[in-house]
């Protein structure tokens, strides 16, 4: 449980701040306006953190874990991609709320509305991106091919975190949030995720071995 405590703590301060209009928002908004920069790359990345984009990805990847599970007689193999389903299904429905009870303004870059924090293709991105990762990095024996998928998880979340802030669709402290809250996501994934996928032993209940 100790996992979850600094980013539970980080999303509850940075939430105060937001809710409360406290320094952190000052300094939030004068680092936007350094940044945005709207453009057609900025929007594109911002894009990385579409649902149409980010959850085809996280599917196909789900999809591959539990046939690879089954096919090679992992113990629960089903409970890895359930775990990452659920993740993603929890997107929408801590975000929603906050946004609403939040209720924070966007930034001039964009139309006059409210409901902006936390960053909802931000906490897409960081969930899709990194339960595909979680989930797949103990099907690979290769250390480089390892690495290289962490470095591909960490650029598509950092491109789509970066495109946001940069096209001016969110504040940083938005796609702050939402790492801290992808993050817990993520760490409660790896939790329920390694509680499966041992291979049953040969004579073990299930198995199609042994004595009749």
């Amino acid at each position: 449980m100790l996992l979850f405590g600094p980013p539970v703590l980080l999303f509850a301060l940075i939430t105060w701040q937001v809710v409360a209009d406290g320094p952190l928002v000052g300094l939030d908004e004068r680092l936007s306006r350094e940044l945005v920069h709207p453009d057609r790359a900025s929007e594109l990345l911002a894009d990385l953190g579409n649902v149409q984009v980010a959850v085809p990805a996280l599917v196909i990847a789900l999809a591959y874990v539990a046939l690879r599970g089954r096919a090679t007689g992992v113990d629960r193999w089903w409970l890895p991609p359930a775990a990452g389903v659920a993740a993603m299904a929890l997107v929408p429905a801590l975000v929603a709320p906050l946004k609403e009870w939040t209720d924070r303004p966007g930034t001039p870059a964009v139309p006059p509305a409210v409901g902006y924090y936390p960053s909802g293709h931000t906490a897409t991105a960081v969930v899709a991106y990194g339960a595909a990762t979680l989930l797949l990095l103990p099907l690979l024996r290769s250390p480089v091919a390892r690495r290289a998928l962490v470095a591909v998880c960490a650029v598509l979340v950092a491109g789509a975190s970066f495109g946001l802030v940069r096209r001016g669709y969110h504040w940083p402290l938005d796609v702050a949030a939402s790492w801290c809250l992808g993050a817990v996501l993520l760490i409660g994934l790896w939790l329920l995720a390694g509680r499966g996928g041992r291979r049953r032993s040969a004579g073990a209940p299930g198995s199609r071995t042994g004595t009749g």
